[in-house]
């Protein structure tokens, strides 16, 4: 018999609030030298990355979003903009930046409709690119109905069908639905997951989308009081479901790896963090070795829990360090 998995971690801070800075760019070296450069203002090589990334439309959106999280990135995008005012890529950086700022909440009232104004022009400038529809999806995904996020989720699957930070996006906007119905195993989060995983060629990484699903439906739960706090006392992660979308995922990894994606360590941080919610350590630890350094905020962050704190103290136990 497996082990007991170790409480994640405990929080003074709710909601999973972290002083360690995670980083978006995860492990894409060619996108953190570029990084460095362009939030001193040097937005030349930004222009250069960008167009070598051409439609590889997760790796394009990751890089976007990535570098438009940097400090001043509005103002460097619009900079660029200036300078070459029918450039798709500049508008595309300067949208998906204003839409950042809407989201961390500093900016004035109105910075929502900004940004959504920047993504549609955008969207004007490079029709056939998911990317600005990426941003107005991040936006509707606080700001936006499901109806509305669901709209923009067809106008990125329209130009890219399976688009990963998109499927993600909407995956934790489903799990939502009815945040008070308790333990609901028909919820539509899972038909969801379900769907996408099934109808993606068999070595897309959205075979994981069914963890990815169970950890946002547990998130939900708990803030709303359906389920404890501590993984290893809550029956989410030992019930049937949870068996079987694990097993899937995790056979799915060891036969399809897929190192070269840009978001790789997203699903990777998902998988971790079921397997030691599910407890088995052996089988985490491996995916441990594969994360390396680049932790993600989610799912370590659910339940409340300081993130990082959580990530450390799960790779410690499977990692056999003490």
């Amino acid at each position: 018999m497996s082990p007991p998995p170790p409480p994640l971690g405990r929080s003074r801070k709710r909601g999973g609030r972290s002083g360690h800075p995670f980083d978006p760019a995860l492990d894409d070296t060619e996108l953190i030298a570029v990084r460095g450069q362009f939030t001193q203002g040097r937005w030349t090589r930004a222009r250069s990355l960008l167009v070598a990334t051409g439609t590889e439309w997760d790796r394009r959106g990751h890089r976007v979003v990535a570098l438009a999280e940097t400090p001043s990135a509005a103002d460097w995008a619009r900079d660029w903009l200036l300078a070459e005012p029918d450039s798709a890529d500049a508008a595309t950086l300067l949208a998906c930046a204003t839409v950042t700022r809407a989201l961390r909440g500093k900016s004035t009232p109105d910075e929502p409709d900004r940004a959504r104004e920047a993504c549609l022009a955008a969207a004007r400038l490079a029709p056939a690119d998911p990317t600005p529809w990426l941003g107005l999806l991040m936006l509707a995904r606080a700001h936006g109905s499901q109806d509305e996020a669901g709209k923009l989720f067809d106008e990125v699957r329209t130009r890219h069908p399976d688009h990963h930070h998109a499927h993600h996006l909407m995956t934790a906007r489903l799990a939502e639905y009815r945040p008070d119905s308790g333990r609901d195993p028909l919820h539509e989060v899972y038909d969801f997951a379900a769907w996408a995983a099934e109808q993606a060629p068999a070595d897309s990484p959205l075979a994981v989308l069914p963890v990815v699903a169970h950890a946002e439906r547990y998130r939900v739960l708990v803030a709303a009081g359906s389920e404890p706090d501590d993984p290893a006392a809550s029956g989410h992660w030992s019930g049937r479901r949870a068996r079987q979308v694990m097993k899937a995922a995790f056979d799915w990894w060891l036969e399809w790896e897929r190192e070269d994606h840009p978001r790789n360590r997203v699903d990777l941080n998902f998988l971790a963090h079921a397997k030691v919610s599910e407890g088995r350590p052996a089988e985490a630890a491996a995916l441990f070795h594969r994360i390396g350094d680049h932790a993600t905020a989610a799912p370590w962050s659910y339940a409340g829990q300081e993130p990082h704190a959580a990530f450390l103290a799960a790779r410690a136990v499977a990692l056999g360090v003490r």
